[in-house]
């Protein structure tokens, strides 16, 4: 059973979400350790997305943009909680689910590019970089503006010439463009939006 505070905060935050100083929405950045191309393939990236929404579930927030490259990744997250708790959440699942599946299947990417020495020969196993980022969003203009930058990610990489044409980000989502294999949705529409229009940040 979830404890009290957890259900209320959960069940306000499913009301509708309004962006502002005194609830924010915060942009998140996660690196893989030493940059390694940990998403490089297809079956990574559906593992990180199914993690990201496991943690989306476990810690009830909402989802507003994300997109996935194969060394890191952004999301764009409304929550009550302290943006400590949702890297928390967010690092912690992708991590768990991620070396999971490095451990237990034959890879290209060895888990022991992942671990650290312990002490009596132990080893402990590290997806992400130690500096992950949580910056506070305050308004809608410049959530707006983190949306925008994160679905660009892939074009600015090179990856492809449009956005929409990049699998693994929320950039369909926006602009009302979703596929019945969308890898992962989000919940923009559970926020009170003051200004915004669908495809307003895609462009």
């Amino acid at each position: 059973m979830l404890p009290p505070s957890f259900s209320t905060s959960h069940e306000r935050m499913h009301l509708m979400f309004r962006i502002s100083k005194d609830s924010p929405a915060y942009y998140i950045t996660s690196v893989a350790k030493d940059r390694l191309p940990v998403f490089r393939t297809t079956a990574l990236k559906n593992i990180a997305c199914a993690a990201l929404d496991e943690a989306r579930r476990s810690a009830g927030f909402l989802l507003l943009a994300h997109v996935l490259m194969i060394d890191h990744l952004h999301a764009i997250i409304g929550s009550e909680l302290k943006p400590s708790k949702v890297l928390q959440y967010v690092n912690g699942i992708v991590a768990h689910r991620v070396i999971g599946f490095l451990k237990t299947n034959g890879h290209e990417l060895s888990p022991k590019k992942l671990r650290h020495a312990k002490k009596d020969r132990e080893y402990h196993y590290s997806l992400w970089d130690h500096h992950p980022q949580a910056k506070v969003l305050t308004s809608e203009d410049v959530v707006l503006q983190k949306v925008n930058y994160v679905h660009q990610n892939p074009v600015r990489a090179g990856l492809v010439k449009r956005a929409e044409d990049y699998q693994w980000s929320s950039v369909r989502c926006w602009s009302g463009s979703v596929r019945e294999d969308e890898p992962l949705m989000i919940d923009i529409d559970k926020v009170a939006w003051r200004a915004y229009k669908r495809g307003a940040a895609s462009r």
